[in-house]
């Protein structure tokens, strides 16, 4: 008898690509665990996926791998690390694979490898027809049909095997540990957390989804004088210069944690903050995940990654070129980004920090239940977009 879905207890979901898009991809993994008695979900990811792991509470065990063809992947010199780790695969013997892409990701390089391996269910989105290297074939319609969210994209996917979930919203499992370890480091720093405050996370991998440092200064200088907000910063240790040379540019005082937060910490953190202020970036996906609510300075690079079931203002600067895709502005004049007001950010976090409940306790993974929201009119307005001028 052929193998089922029903049936399939040792799941593979394969999500290589980054921390915000492993994020995005919780619920799937949650539906997929859930669907099925007794079943556990590997995931297998990349360095930096694997450092949101321990926050995925639909995750068992986790595999890293820097798959050659992904982008970050370092240059090899031979082929003896991927044939090792397909021996790996084999020897696990895994039911099922479920494959994670975004559209513009082919899954047939995962496909192979887990049909090398032996898997014998394989599922992913593929544009062309796959012939044997998948079991369950799902014709990708992005962007012909229209475009998805990307938490949207991979519950469909995992729907068209019945692996279903009430609740479709990130949920992160912050723990105790990580909220008292972020909190003590602000107390460290000199914030007050009984005082208001915010954090802002300025970085982000590519330049044209960095809204420009001067006006992050002129935003949270605005928020610190006209509100009395702490502005507490956040970022990776290579990002110390960006950070400090915006804080040099403010004539208030501000806070930095930058470099000095894993990503669990950094969800510990953003589990207490009344509010984020960030580009498109991983931390958004934190935010969303622990219910904080979100200023996402978006460029409009792609529309498929706005802040998802959390109260959220998603700003950018309608352009001609937008969903370029690209990491470097093409046009070089980054107006999508640039052309957002440092007045316009300082607006949006009042309208947000007006609603936002008491922040008096944490939201932990028990506790991050009230904030469920659908994405908010400029998300869908930006996908609707997206899927009119996608050829």
């Amino acid at each position: 008898m052929p193998p089922t879905w029903t049936h399939a207890r040792r799941l593979l979901c394969i999500r290589l690509d980054a921390l915000g898009d492993v994020l995005m991809t919780e619920p799937a993994l949650r539906a997929l665990r859930q669907s099925a008695p007794n079943r556990s979900v590997t995931l297998l990811t990349s360095p930096a996926g694997a450092e949101a792991a321990a926050l995925l509470p639909g995750v068992d065990d986790v595999l890293v791998y820097e798959a050659p063809w992904m982008k970050a992947a370092p240059l090899r010199r031979h082929s003896r690390p991927d044939r090792a780790f397909l021996q790996r695969l084999r020897r696990l013997r895994f039911d099922g694979a479920v494959i994670f892409t975004v559209y513009s990701q082919p899954p047939l390089p995962a496909a192979m490898l887990c049909y090398w391996a032996d898997i014998p269910l394989r599922l992913a989105h593929c544009r062309e027809n796959p012939y044997q290297l998948l079991t369950d074939w799902i014709p990708d319609p992005e962007p012909h049909e229209g475009v998805r969210h990307e938490v949207q994209r991979q519950l469909d996917l995992v729907g068209a095997i019945d692996a279903k979930i009430d609740d479709d919203r990130i949920r992160l499992a912050a723990s105790s540990d990580d909220v008292d370890a972020a909190t003590a480091l602000l107390e460290q720093t000199g914030v007050d957390p009984g005082a208001p405050w915010l954090v802002i996370h300025p970085g982000a991998s590519a330049p044209s989804r960095r809204w420009p440092a001067e006006l992050f200064a002129e935003a949270a200088d605005e928020l610190a004088r006209a509100a009395e907000l702490q502005i507490v910063f956040t970022g990776a240790r290579h990002e110390k210069p960006l950070i400090d040379g915006i804080r040099s540019q403010m004539q208030r005082p501000s806070f930095s944690l930058c470099g000095q937060l894993n990503v669990p910490r950094l969800a510990g953190l953003l589990a207490r903050a009344p509010l984020l202020i960030a580009n498109n970036t991983g931390p958004v996906h934190l935010a969303a995940g622990v219910g904080t609510p979100v200023v996402d300075l978006y460029a409009l690079t792609n529309p498929q990654h706005t802040p998802w079931g959390v109260p959220a203002r998603v700003l950018s600067f309608d352009v001609p070129c937008k969903f370029c895709y690209r990491s470097v502005c093409p046009e070089g004049h980054h107006d999508c980004l640039r052309r957002v007001t440092p007045l316009q950010v300082v607006g949006a976090a009042l309208e947000l920090l007006a609603v936002a409940p008491a922040r008096a306790a944490p939201r932990t993974e028990s506790a991050a239940t009230t904030l469920h929201h659908r994405p908010n009119d400029a998300s869908r307005s930006s996908l609707a977009q997206a899927a009119a001028v996608l050829p």
